[in-house]
């Protein structure tokens, strides 16, 4: 079974374009701790072009968190710039392109905006 971290950087890499991020050209990477082990995923966005890869790659920004806290934020049940100022993540580089890939995470149920709509599938 995949979990919904994975299905959520399936889908951006997949989906390839993303209008929300068409003025933003960065990389992002992802390090996801669980105690001795981290996930990597690298996100690089060239003007809303998307691409993903599941590596321990060079980036513009790095954002460290736990697993189980960016489960929540791809769910919509946590938010990313609030867990930021709690301290429950980690920005290293340039804070504008997590407050940018931020719009990509889907909002409480029920919320409206820009957020993009995450589909849960079930495998």
């Amino acid at each position: 079974m995949v979990d919904m971290t994975t299905r959520f950087f399936e889908d951006l890499d997949r989906r390839g374009f993303e209008p929300l991020l068409v003025k933003t050209s960065g990389t992002l990477r992802f390090d996801l701790h669980e105690g001795a082990q981290t996930t990597h995923w690298l996100l690089e966005i060239d003007r809303g072009n998307l691409r993903v890869r599941q590596e321990d790659g060079e980036a513009d920004t790095v954002v460290g968190t736990g697993p189980r806290l960016f489960g929540a934020l791809v769910d919509g049940e946590e938010n990313a710039i609030a867990a930021l100022l709690r301290g429950d993540m980690t920005v290293v580089g340039d804070l504008r392109l997590v407050l940018e890939i931020e719009r990509l995470f889907p909002g409480p149920p029920g919320s409206r905006g820009p957020h993009h709509a995450f589909a849960r599938r079930v495998a």
